[in-house]
């Protein structure tokens, strides 16, 4: 009898994902296989012969697989999943339409999968947990809920609104940063176009001109002639040394250090700190919403935050809570991360039963903050560039200019 070689995805009952490879009658007889050692078959493909393999490669296919789902689309997935279900339509007549919609090549591969892994009777979010890279754990979490309790419609439009709500958040945030980093960028190249080609031409008028130079022009002149000398060797070392700083920054005691001083940064520190805390207060609110016990949520969005420092707390009140210790009195531990108004307005809402609507109301509270940094933070920065251009232009201006005004002294002009 003929064996096939499958490509296979699979999960134990912990819900840990393992691939591999293995012969095979058919998919029924490689998943009655994997049943038999504690394994649920994921999905299943048949290992292409080496040649078809390499005349069948599509240029598009390898872009999409390294190119990142964009959260809009995954947030049109789970609204559009929210809508066709709540009308009626099965799960897989919603999948195969959604998959014929998106035009997201990878998106749509995924989608593919997942309807082909719930036809063989995997429930929805084991067929997402084989693709939580793309959609995220909180994402395949709620959903796992939502299934259980029968509020998977609920769930989906709760996800679908987390999504916008990070979307509007980082959008913000890009916008407001965008102004201060086209204003450096141009600074930047204008002095390296006044080092490499105008200062080199008047150095050499200025030292025929046979008059003392002043200290800010003798500066210029040698930092000047250094980049023009050793200019190669000064990009090389700066990309090594970038490259070296965004490497360490995965360090893990890199890392704990910079999330701790990011808070403290004037003005951007303020804005992470908010946005760290909205985005806290959201999920952990829909999470509650949805029915995920504390000690899991908690676990859920120590993935979600940004910032190490506040991931490395909701660690440790998650570890806590397990002990019985109420949540408001772990995060009032750590004034650094969580300002008292998170720990007071969650302390009423755990003594009201009331925890999921506290925690959206600090949510909305804390996106209209960082709502306001936002539109203030360009009002702030532009004077502080301004003030710095002028005083960089003016430097320029006045060490070049000196040293012709003092040779036009010496010869009576």
């Amino acid at each position: 009898m003929t064996m096939t070689v499958f490509t296979y995805s699979a999960t134990d009952r912990t819900g840990k994902v393992s691939k591999g490879e293995r012969d095979a009658e058919n998919e029924k007889v490689l998943a009655s296989a994997l049943k038999q050692e504690g394994l649920l078959l994921l999905d299943a493909r048949k290992r292409e012969p080496l040649q078809a393999i390499r005349f069948n490669i599509n240029v598009g296919e390898i872009m999409g697989a390294l190119t990142p789902v964009p959260l809009s689309e995954k947030m049109f997935f789970a609204r559009n999943l929210a809508v066709m279900i709540a009308a009626g339509l099965s799960l897989n007549r919603a999948l195969e339409t959604l998959s014929g919609e998106t035009t997201n090549a990878k998106l749509k591969s995924v989608i593919v999968d997942i309807n082909a892994a719930v036809s063989r009777g995997l429930t929805l979010a084991d067929a997402l947990r084989a693709h939580e890279k793309i959609f995220g754990e909180l994402f395949v979490s709620m959903v796992e809920v939502g299934e259980t309790t029968g509020k998977l419609t609920l769930v989906l439009k709760l996800v679908a609104n987390q999504m916008k709500r990070d979307a509007t958040l980082r959008k913000r945030i890009r916008g407001a940063l965008m102004y201060p980093l086209i204003i450096v960028l141009a600074l930047g190249g204008i002095g390296t176009l006044m080092m490499t080609y105008v200062l080199p031409t008047l150095s050499a008028t200025i030292k025929e001109l046979g008059v003392a130079l002043p200290l800010s022009t003798r500066i210029l002149i040698g930092t000047s002639d250094f980049i023009m000398r050793y200019g190669i060797w000064i990009a090389a070392v700066g990309v090594i040394v970038a490259a070296l700083a965004w490497r360490a920054r995965t360090i893990p005691p890199v890392a704990r250090v910079l999330a701790l001083y990011s808070l403290h940064l004037p003005i951007f520190g303020s804005l992470i700190r908010k946005y760290n805390t909205a985005r806290f207060c959201r999920t952990l609110s829909y999470l509650e919403t949805s029915g995920v016990p504390i000690v899991r949520s908690l676990e859920i969005v120590s993935h979600t935050v940004s910032n190490l420092r506040f991931r490395e707390v909701l660690v440790e009140a998650s570890e806590e809570v397990k002990k019985g210790v109420q949540l408001h009195t772990l995060l009032a531990k750590h004034p650094d991360v969580f300002q008292p108004l998170v720990t007071e307005m969650l302390a009423v809402g755990e003594e009201t039963g009331k925890v999921a609507e506290m925690l959206l109301r600090l949510a909305l509270f804390f996106e209209e903050e960082v709502a306001d940094v936002t539109k203030n933070l360009s009002t702030i920065v532009e004077p502080v560039l301004m003030i710095a251009i002028g005083v960089i232009v003016g430097i320029f201006a006045i060490s070049i200019l000196q040293p012709i005004y003092s040779s036009l002294s010496t010869i009576g002009i």
